[in-house]
Order: C-alpha cells, then sequence, then structure tokens
C-alpha cells in the first residue's frame, strides 16, 4: 500500500486494509484483533472489526499525525486559611 493511499484512508479502515498496510495476511490479522493484540487500536462493532486509521498512521511513522507529548504542570501548594492540614488551627 502506497503512502498516498494510507493517507487517503478513512477514519476507521477494515482489518484487511491494515493488514495489507502492515505487510500481514488477513487470517493473522483477524487472529490478532479478536485475542486484542492486534498493534492498532481496533474497534469492534456487532461482528466486524474496525482500525483506527490514525494509530495506523502513527505506528508507521507517517507525519501527518504527530504522537501527543506529555505536559508537564508545576502544582504549587498554598496554604489555606483555617484548613487543618496546614496547621491553622
Amino acid at each position: 500500500m502506497s503512502r498516498d493511499e494510507l493517507l487517503a484512508l478513512p477514519t476507521t479502515t477494515s482489518v484487511e486494509s491494515a493488514a495489507r498496510a502492515l505487510g500481514m495476511g488477513r487470517t493473522r490479522a483477524y487472529d490478532l484483533a479478536k485475542r486484542n493484540q492486534f498493534p492498532c487500536r481496533v474497534i469492534r462493532i456487532g461482528v466486524s472489526y474496525r482500525v483506527v486509521t490514525a494509530d495506523l498512521h502513527r505506528l508507521l511513522g507517517l507525519g501527518r499525525f504527530r504522537p501527543r507529548r506529555a505536559v508537564k504542570i508545576r502544582v504549587e501548594r498554598t496554604r489555606g486559611v483555617g484548613n487543618p492540614r496546614d496547621g491553622d488551627r
């Protein structure tokens, strides 16, 4: 599957399409999906399985979807008036 084909995929795609993009067979892909071991997020709708395309893009390293970066938040503790834990009794 070419890069352009991968980028043209809808929001979710079939397990067969994801398997083709990953170079694995259909049977192996469904087996992994059923055991919750598929390398991308899989959504089960009734008896069908759909693969989240953004996860597939991230796994394949396509630049269009960048992984989220962790953000550090600094929390400063302030002393509250009348808070028994702060020693103001």
